[in-house]
């Protein structure tokens, strides 16, 4: 229950934080430029390629991807435990974690059951805790994504992936313990079936769902969390509890672009499918015009905004609040990044001047950890570790 006494720490701990970064919200600065190709301290490196087989057993695809990355997957897992063991003392709450959760990884569905056994078998970590890193991202993710139609009619669509809100605040350096630990995780995977490519995706190694990708030539699609009082916290738990007629948000949209044919079907399938938690699916296509916010309750699409060129909407854009809404004045990275879309024109949309909005204060914050440009034209997809410093806003 979100009790007074809640509020005031909630509080307390946001002027802290606003303190201790140096300034005092709602912070901005002028839209940047200049910032492509990524440089300077904003820009902490290039996004490592892996190929996923899909015609491997499910538990076998990930080998070389975990294997490459076990040592930052432990040092991840080791922080969410310490982290753990802050709230709830004497390891508890992860001794909860690896003797329950295990028992849920037979209720997911195929394939991603077998995966996350395969994950957790390779990289040594136990499978609950596999588990929980995979659940994360249902309920904890804030981040930008939009989609931009340029005067040739190409589609751009680009996303900052935001991640670790109020997973420890490290006083002495500003930065969420967690987003600094996902970063050397980022990984971008090319999806193959024989020996082609299906789809491509930007992920964390270890998780099997999908937050960012592109189905080349046919349609691009990230997601970000939508906050509801009808959140993802219920539906994991009514998970738990039997009923199982939603769908994991993640797993969602890694089948559709494993499956998804075209723009429609896609959007279709975005639109209808019972869902476990509230989410925003932003999806692009290859045609002009064909971009759309899709806002969805569990079982509801609610208010679909779609590019509508004629009326002068040239792009869509997203963060985690509903578009026909007020943002959160405490986490307005819409306002921002709006006016510099906004500033930038049609006419000068390009994959360079995306990446500038997405490199502008409060759009990129301390708890992003990449930025992905993805073209459907040309099939392409991008990604680079960010930074964000000091000052800069903690979300």
């Amino acid at each position: 229950m979100f009790t007074k006494l809640n509020f005031c720490c909630f509080l307390l701990t946001y002027i802290f934080l606003c303190l201790s970064a140096q300034y005092v919200p709602p912070y901005t600065e002028e839209c940047r430029s200049g910032m492509y190709p990524p440089n300077g301290p904003t820009f902490k490196g290039n996004v490592p390629w892996y190929t996923v087989d899909l015609d491997l057993p499910p538990s076998k695809r990930w080998t070389n991807i975990i294997t490459d990355k076990k040592n930052d997957m432990a040092s991840m897992i080791q922080a969410i435990r310490d982290l753990a063991d802050a709230f709830v003392p004497s390891g508890k709450l992860i001794e909860l974690v690896d003797h329950d959760l295990p028992l849920m990884v037979n209720t997911l569905p195929y394939p991603f059951n077998e995966e996350i056994k395969g994950v957790a078998s390779v990289s040594g970590v136990p499978l609950g805790e596999v588990m929980l890193f995979n659940i994360f991202y249902e309920v904890f993710t804030v981040c930008t994504s939009l989609v931009a139609e340029n005067v040739n009619g190409n589609l751009i669509h680009a996303r900052n992936l935001d991640f670790g809100l109020f997973m420890g605040w490290d006083i002495k350096n500003r930065t969420w313990i967690i987003t600094e630990k996902l970063r050397p995780l980022v990984v971008n995977v090319d999806f193959r079936r024989n020996n082609r490519t299906v789809f491509k995706s930007t992920n964390f190694a270890g998780y099997v769902g999908m937050l960012t990708g592109i189905r080349p030539h046919t349609f691009t699609l990230t997601m970000n969390e939508r906050f509801s009082l009808d959140g993802g916290y219920i539906g994991i738990l009514e998970w738990i509890l039997g009923k199982r007629d939603g769908m994991w948000m993640s797993f969602l949209t890694r089948s559709v672009l494993e499956n998804a044919t075209s723009y429609e079907n896609a959007k279709a399938l975005l639109s209808d499918t019972k869902l476990l938690a509230p989410a925003y699916f932003i999806l692009g296509g290859n045609q002009t015009g064909q971009a759309c916010i899709i806002t969805r309750s569990r079982t509801q699409n609610l208010n679909p905004l779609e590019l509508d060129l004629k009326n002068g909407r040239w792009y869509v854009l997203e963060t985690n609040y509903d578009h026909w809404k007020a943002p959160l004045f405490l986490d307005d990275r819409r306002t921002p990044a709006m006016k510099c879309m906004n500033q930038t024109t049609q006419a000068n949309i390009s994959i360079k001047t995306v990446y500038d909005v997405l490199s502008t204060k409060p759009v990129l914050n301390k708890l992003t950890t990449y930025t992905t440009i993805m073209e459907v034209s040309k099939g392409s997809l991008e990604s680079f570790i960010r930074d964000c410093p000091n000052p800069c806003m903690p979300w």
